[in-house]
């Protein structure tokens, strides 16, 4: 009795008079740091978000240039011929690219028909605003995989520099095949089991896998290694397989296939096609070759940019469950070095994986970390302004143009561009059934060494060419377009004909070839 006492008392004072502590928890669900912590990412995640995809829509209505033209023919389109029915004939008889692309903007195109929307402002821009919402989830998923795995100053740094990228901000945003494929294998590359991923999804990344190569085969190449390098790995191989590679595969190609019949009207397999005509055929060198090293001392240093030291600072840092990223950016330039056709968008893919290992970089130089930083935004922000504003932008003002000539019925006018092929958009710019024709130049498909395409036989001799196809004046197109570099060449069969200039457009402070710095449109006066 008296141990009890002596336990209930300390110091002539009963313990019942002491305020009573309660033990704290040490369960990270009871602390309010976590509490903090948990709210104060919550709510960066939505601001980074918010932020991502203001950019991106900014970034969106600052690209006002074409790039190539396959940001318009193997996209917009056919995706306007499919749901408008306009007097133009999509040209691939061989089948060698997929409806799975332009079945995308078809959608969009048929849902503001639907609803009586589809003004030409819209048909032009929507779809793409939507590639640059897919562009800013891209981002974000980027950010959110590094933010998991790293610290979360290498994480926002790596952000910067992926937002900082003048090729991905002159690029993100146009409906370029290649486009979706980056989109595609970044939101892949989310789901990826990279060593100590907690994203790690077999049937999500490789969904979005084969959607990128349904997109465009060629995001194979890029995969190839990460795919290896997963099975590898893998402890249970066979599930990997039959559980998800295979069914996977099975569905989106079956499913694409179906499309592709069904539009094509006849048995299509799209992907054995491209791989048939462009690697085996090496159809695609008929629009140009480059040097073996084409990458390697350009097209790699041009697309990353100012990034590029910083890329190659980071390899040196990054830990080594990046470096099956890091062979495959290697890989990726050297299988497409091996290809003669070459573009710097081929290697747009890469990029995004590039800076995860400029942020590396970045976030190691302590000091010169904010410099650099200055630095990198006012090197990247010149070149993006200027392609993205200035250079080859007449091909699309053209068209704003020409567009007033649908409101005149009597006589209805007709439009010849003469121009390098596929030069300006089409009908997706236009959305009125106005005459239009352009010279032509399909790839020979036969391997005739005598082959020669409309465009080159033009080129050769204009006049004889215009001549020969409007034979009888009456027959003339009421306006011509073509670059100034021509003008001078036929300006004796302008005359003739009673053409007069009414309009100057300006394209690029860089003309080369058959391009040149700006655009004319004549009138012929009846």
């Amino acid at each position: 009795m008296e141990r009890i006492r002596t336990r209930l008392q300390l110091g002539g004072k009963s313990t019942f008079s002491e305020p009573v502590k309660l033990r704290k928890r040490k369960s990270k669900l009871y602390s309010p740091d976590d509490t903090t912590s948990r709210f104060e990412n919550g709510f960066l995640g939505v601001n980074v978000t918010l932020f991502t995809v203001a950019f991106r829509l900014i970034n969106c209505f600052l690209v006002q240039t074409s790039f190539v033209p396959d940001e318009y023919w193997q996209s917009l389109e056919v995706s306007h011929l499919m749901v408008f029915k306009y007097p133009f004939r999509f040209q691939d008889d061989e089948g060698i690219r997929g409806y799975a692309y332009p079945l995308f903007f078809a959608t969009i195109y048929k849902i503001l028909h639907f609803l009586s929307y589809d003004m030409v402002q819209l048909l032009v821009w929507s779809p793409r605003v939507m590639q640059a919402l897919l562009a800013a989830l891209a981002d974000i998923k980027l950010y959110s995989l590094i933010q998991r795995l790293e610290h979360p100053d290498i994480a926002r740094w790596m952000y910067f520099c992926q937002l900082c990228s003048w090729f991905t901000w002159y690029c993100c945003t146009r409906t370029l095949t290649n486009t979706m494929e980056t989109v595609l294998t970044t939101l892949a590359l989310h789901y990826y089991p990279l060593p100590g991923s907690k994203t790690y999804s077999s049937s999500k990344y490789l969904t979005l896998v084969a959607l990128a190569i349904l997109v465009r085969p060629t995001a194979l190449i890029v995969w190839l290694p990460l795919l290896g390098w997963h099975f590898w790995q893998e402890h249970d191989k066979l599930k990997l397989l039959l559980h998800h590679a295979l069914p996977i595969g099975a569905l989106t190609l079956g499913t694409s296939t179906l499309v592709d019949c069904i539009l094509y009207g006849k048995w299509t397999l799209v992907q054995l096609n491209f791989l048939k005509f462009n690697v085996l055929h090496n159809v695609a060198e008929f629009y140009g070759s480059h040097p073996w090293h084409w990458y390697l001392t350009q097209g790699f240093a041009v697309v990353l940019g100012p990034h590029l030291p910083l890329f190659l600072h980071g390899c040196t840092l990054t830990p080594k469950r990046y470096r099956i990223l890091l062979i495959t950016v290697i890989w990726t330039v050297m299988v497409y070095s091996l290809l003669g056709h070459k573009e710097f968008r081929f290697i747009y893919p890469v990029v995004p994986l590039c800076m995860v290992f400029c942020g590396f970089s970045l976030a190691s130089l302590k000091a010169w970390k904010k410099p650099a930083a200055c630095a990198l935004l006012v090197l990247n922000l010149i070149p993006a302004l200027y392609t993205g504003l200035v250079h080859q932008r007449g091909t699309l003002d053209v068209m704003s143009h020409l567009r007033q000539l649908c409101d005149i019925t009597d006589p209805q006018p007709e439009i010849l561009f003469l121009m390098p092929c596929h030069s300006t958009p089409f009908y997706s710019h236009m959305h009125c059934p106005i005459r239009m024709r352009f010279l032509e130049c399909p790839p020979d498909l036969t391997g005739s060494k005598s082959y020669v395409d409309e465009a080159d036989l033009f080129f050769a001799d204009p006049n004889g060419w215009l001549r020969s196809n409007y034979p009888n004046p009456a027959s003339l197109p009421s306006h011509m377009v073509f670059f100034n570099v021509l003008e001078e060449e036929i300006f004796k069969f302008l005359e003739s004909n009673r053409y007069t200039r009414n309009m100057e457009v300006f394209h690029t402070h860089i003309p080369e070839g058959r391009v040149g710095r700006s655009i004319f449109v004549y009138e012929r006066e009846l």
